[in-house]
């Protein structure tokens, strides 16, 4: 995205028509979607009017403010953890990188000093059980799991009260992410949500939702279907330094109203960073 503003940018000196649908076919293609495309374009073409602007290169300021706009939400973009205890319940579509996002996580809450244990929820994988106990040993953390086929249920259950018994400040929490059907993924996970509120209702909540950048529109349409029985409080974006588009990121908090709260940029532990909309935006819109 970054590049082909630059080069239209650089391709016209005036403000024109043409020029303003060549931005919005630009937005189109980086997956910021149709509807969020259509909010900015008209909020620029009405900015462009009332600040007068004729050149092209005042365009991107303004964009820049209105793509920032776009990105804050009314909700808090931080992870919500304090005071402890704190659960983190973590969902989301099988291969989006859900178990590495889960390891990584507990990094970061980990060396800001804080007791972590992680619940191998999602058992109808036998994959997903032995990635998160090599990520738990990578960590230095404990994970809470059982063999494959489980219920998922009894092991956030159980995992809740070895958390309380060893007074872990958060609970990271694993969970199943593709079954049968989707009425069956979705009654399981509404089952591992009652015992989470009948057996740790002190516990401060957060629900992440992980999607993959590089599936664009289809990781909207995923953060739709989940909220169907999940009240997300999150996002974690993954695989935006690959071929991703970017554009998603503003696509999900615009139409959803969902704060992005880690974006992934690499492989590495210290490669999934909190997200910030005026530092996205700036690296979106850089001069260079």
């Amino acid at each position: 995205m970054t590049e082909k503003i630059d080069t239209l940018m650089k391709s016209y000196t005036k403000i024109d028509e043409e020029f303003l649908e060549e931005l919005e076919e630009i937005l189109i293609v980086s997956d910021v979607g149709m509807d969020t495309t259509m909010k900015i374009m008209d909020r620029l073409r009405d900015e462009i009017k009332a600040r007068k602007l004729t050149e092209t290169d005042e365009v991107k300021s303004v964009l820049k403010e209105i793509m920032e706009e776009l990105l804050t939400t009314t909700k808090d973009s931080s992870l919500n953890i304090s005071p402890s205890p704190a659960i983190v319940i973590v969902i989301g579509v099988n291969g989006v990188g859900k178990t590495t996002s889960i390891g990584k996580i507990g990094y970061n809450i980990k060396s800001k000093g804080k007791k972590v244990m992680l619940a191998a929820g999602d058992t109808f994988r036998a994959a997903a059980i032995d990635q998160l106990k090599v990520w738990g040993d990578r960590v230095g953390v404990n994970v809470i799991h059982q063999q494959e086929g489980s219920d998922p249920a009894a092991i956030i259950y159980d995992a809740i009260q070895s958390a309380k018994a060893r007074k872990i400040d958060v609970l990271i929490c694993d969970t199943a992410g593709r079954l049968h059907n989707k009425k069956n993924l979705m009654n399981e996970l509404g089952k591992v949500f009652k015992i989470v509120e009948r057996e740790y209702p002190e516990a401060k909540k957060e629900v992440l939702l992980v999607l993959d950048a590089t599936t664009g529109q289809n990781a909207i349409q995923q953060a739709k279907t989940f909220r169907e029985v999940a009240g997300i409080t999150g996002i974690v974006l993954t695989k935006l330094d690959g071929t991703a588009k970017g554009g998603v990121v503003m696509g999900i908090t615009s139409e959803l109203d969902i704060p992005v709260k880690y974006i992934g940029v690499g492989e590495g532990m210290e490669d999934l960073q909190p997200f910030n909309a005026k530092d996205f935006v700036d690296a979106l819109l850089s001069e260079n």
